[in-house]
C-alpha cells in the first residue's frame, strides 16, 4: 500500500516542484531587474522601444507563472486558450528584443561588458533557443512530462538578462555572456536532480536544454569574429553612430558623473 501511495503521489510533487521553479525563476526576473533600478542604473525615461521589450517580456514571465498555476490548480480549459495565446506572444517577444539589440548596437550602446559584434549574435540565438523549445513543449501538450520540462528549458534560455543585472558583469569581461548563460542553467540542473531525486533516473528533456544553453553560447563564441560576424555587423551598424565601434572591441566604462 505504501508502494501504491508513493506512486500516485509522484504527479503530484512533480507538479509541485514545476510551479514552484516558476514562481522562482520569475522572482529571479523581478529581483535583476528591480535592481537595477533602485540602484539608478535604469529609470522610466527611457525609449518608448525599451518599454515594449518590457512590457512583452514581463508579460512572458506572468503567462509563464499563471500557466504553471493553471496546470496544477486551475480549469484546463483555460489553460489550453492562454497556451495559445502565449504561443502568439513569443512573436511579440522576438520583434520587442530584436528592436532593442539592433538599436543598441546602432546607436553604440551595448553593455560595456559585451563586444558589439558578439551581443548582436547571442542574444538573437538565445532567443530562437528560446522559442525553440518554448514550441517544442507546446507541440508536446499531451507528453506531459516533456512538455512541463521543455517550458523550463524555453524560460532558461532569456534567463541570461536577469542572471547579468546580479552578477558582477564588468569582472567576468571577457566571459560576462557566457557567465550569465551558465548561471541560468542552475534551473535546468534543479530539474535534473528533482527527477535524480524523484525518478532515479534524469528526463532526457533536460539534457535538450542544457544542449541548447551551452551550444548557443558555444556558436555565439565561434561565430562573432568570422567574416560573417564582421559582414553582419558592419551591415547592421552601417550610417549610425555604431559604425564608429569596433564590433569585437570592449567599451571603456562608464565614467562616474
Amino acid at each position: 500500500m505504501a508502494t501504491i501511495a508513493a506512486q500516485h503521489d509522484e504527479p503530484a510533487r512533480g507538479e509541485r516542484f514545476f510551479s514552484t521553479m516558476a514562481i522562482i525563476m520569475a522572482v529571479t526576473v523581478v529581483i535583476g531587474f528591480s535592481n537595477q533600478f533602485l540602484m539608478g542604473r535604469s529609470s522610466f525615461a527611457s525609449p518608448l522601444r525599451v518599454h515594449f521589450h518590457a512590457v512583452a517580456f514581463m508579460g512572458w514571465v506572468a503567462i509563464f507563472v499563471t500557466q504553471s498555476w493553471l496546470a496544477t490548480r486551475g480549469p484546463m480549459a483555460l489553460h489550453r486558450t492562454l497556451g495559445w495565446i502565449a504561443a502568439a506572444w513569443m512573436a511579440l517577444m522576438v520583434l520587442a528584443a530584436m528592436i532593442v539589440i539592433v538599436s543598441n548596437v546602432r546607436g553604440g550602446t551595448a553593455p560595456f561588458f559585451f563586444q558589439p559584434q558578439h551581443f548582436l549574435i547571442a542574444n538573437p540565438l538565445s532567443l530562437f533557443a528560446f522559442v525553440a523549445l518554448t514550441g517544442a513543449a507546446i507541440r508536446m501538450r499531451r507528453q506531459t512530462d516533456w512538455h512541463a520540462r521543455l517550458h523550463i528549458c524555453g524560460m532558461t534560455m532569456i534567463m541570461g538578462p536577469a542572471f547579468g543585472r546580479l552578477l558582477p558583469m564588468p569582472l567576468l569581461i571577457p566571459y560576462a555572456f557566457e557567465a550569465a548563460g551558465i548561471a541560468a542553467s542552475v534551473f535546468i540542473f534543479a530539474g535534473m536532480i528533482r527527477d535524480k531525486r524523484v525518478m532515479g533516473t534524469i528526463h532526457p528533456a533536460w539534457y535538450w536544454g542544457l544542449a541548447m544553453l551551452y551550444g548557443l553560447l558555444l556558436v555565439a563564441w565561434l561565430l562573432a569574429p568570422t567574416a560573417f560576424g564582421d559582414w553582419l555587423y558592419q551591415t547592421t551598424v552601417a550610417g549610425h553612430p555604431g559604425a564608429a565601434i569596433p564590433g569585437m572591441e570592449f567599451a571603456a566604462p562608464p565614467q562616474a558623473p
